[in-house]
Formats: structure tokens, C-alpha cells, sequence
């Protein structure tokens, strides 16, 4: 692997807005985590299937999971992003096309750092409202909304790091 350029990449409106749709959903993710600490029972419905069904149950501290996993994923991707040279690309990079790969890995793990916290806030919520309302169901449409939030944008960016050749 030849030495790959290091740039500065210039942050954009549509890069500064997804940066602050993540810290948003981090945010919101700690504050009805803590909502719903206090006004669940001592046990959850803490793991679903495929189907959206409750197949474990556990203490309400389990909770804190997903905002310190979503803490801790944001933080390092944060750190990850200042260095897109690091990065695997489908792609040679070149000094031709190195800030287009560049730009778009930035934005693609901006814009996944917000999928993923959101993707979090959707389970708290989800959790806090089954256990409150006695239900073990998320709702069957809880798997293809994950799927679709996760995936799709990351084919999207994928595709377009393909072409951007």
C-alpha cells in the first residue's frame, strides 16, 4: 500500500447537521435512560427475538448498557473519523481522489454515529415502554427499522466510495 495523503477534509452544513443529530440522540439516549430508570419496576424485559418478543428478563440496570456502549462507540468513531487515511477503502486512494474518499468515509461514520444512538434511543424507548405497559413485545417493526436505519445508508455510502474512484 502506497503512502496515502493526509488532508485536512472541510466539515459541510450537511456534515455539521449529522454531527449534531448524534450528539442530540446521545444526549436524549442518557436523559430517557434515566427517565426510565426511575420509573421502571425492578425487572425488564432485557433481550428480544427476531419477532419482537421478550426471551430474557433482568434488572432495570441493564438499561445502562446501551448508553455507555453508545458513549463509548461514539467517542472512539469521533477519534476514528480524525484519521480517514487509516481507513479501508473499496478503492485506491489516490492524491486525485483522496479528499471525494475522504469526505465521503467522514461522513458515512458521522452519519453512522447517529444511526447507531438513534438506533439506541428507539430500544430504551421501546424497553421503557414494554415494561411500563407490562407487554414483552417491541413491535414487529422494530427489526426492519433497525436494519433499514443501519444498513441502508451504509450500502448507500458504499456504493458511492465505489464509484467515486
Amino acid at each position: 500500500m502506497a503512502q496515502r495523503p493526509k488532508l485536512q477534509i472541510p466539515i459541510t452544513t450537511t456534515d455539521r447537521i449529522i454531527e449534531v443529530l448524534g450528539y442530540i440522540c446521545l444526549a436524549a439516549l442518557w436523559g430517557m435512560t434515566l427517565f426510565a430508570y426511575g420509573n421502571l419496576p425492578e425487572t425488564i424485559p432485557t433481550h428480544f427475538g427476531a419477532g419482537g418478543e421478550a426471551d430474557d428478563h433482568g434488572s432495570k440496570m441493564t438499561l445502562f448498557f446501551l448508553p455507555v456502549l453508545g458513549t463509548l462507540s461514539f467517542i472512539g468513531l469521533t477519534v476514528l473519523n480524525g484519521y480517514p487515511h487509516i481507513f479501508n477503502y473499496p478503492a485506491d486512494i489516490t492524491p486525485a481522489n483522496a479528499l471525494s474518499q475522504y469526505t465521503n468515509a467522514t461522513r458515512m461514520i458521522r452519519f453512522m454515529k447517529f444511526s447507531m444512538t438513534f438506533i439506541m434511543l428507539v430500544t430504551v424507548f421501546m424497553i421503557y415502554s414494554a415494561a411500563s405497559t407490562g407487554s414483552d413485545k417491541l413491535g414487529s417493526a422494530f427489526l426492519p427499522i433497525f436494519i433499514g436505519v443501519l444498513v441502508i445508508p451504509l450500502i448507500y455510502f458504499l456504493i458511492k466510495a465505489i464509484r467515486g474512484k
